[in-house]
């Protein structure tokens, strides 16, 4: 198969919209690690993933089923402390954290401290 059309693909997918998500689909895999069932060759991933959908030798079932999980399978974080950035064991990165810490501890001191500063002392004003 030298060239791919949508022609040679549709038999296997609904449409040419479930085409597009299960290539690029089929691309991350590829690019992380798996397999190709076609010779690759000289062509790009994309090109390769459209010839493994037209050829009929990908388990399309299982290309969809990976497709649907990268979309539900999004991490939440609940709270700042599961940071990446804060669970660092890059002491220069600790060191960055403390400091940044530090900074808004002060600057939220100042901020009370100048807020009482400019309120006039009432027992001053009464002598």
């Amino acid at each position: 198969m030298a060239r791919v059309t949508n022609t040679d693909t549709l038999p296997f997918v609904e449409s040419r919209y479930e085409l597009g998500m299960l290539a690029s689909q089929r691309v991350r895999d590829l690019n992380g690690g798996a397999e190709p069932v076609v010779e690759k060759g000289h062509d790009k991933l994309t090109v390769v993933a459209l010839r493994e959908i037209g050829s009929g030798k990908l388990d399309i079932d299982n290309v969809r089923h990976e497709f649907i999980q990268s979309y539900k399978d999004t991490p939440v974080i609940a709270d700042a402390e599961n940071s990446l950035e804060i669970a660092s064991e890059d002491p220069l990165l600790r060191e960055i954290d403390a400091e940044l810490e530090n900074a808004l501890v002060e600057d939220s001191h100042d901020g009370v401290a100048d807020a009482g500063d400019d309120t006039p002392d009432e027992s001053e004003d009464e002598e």
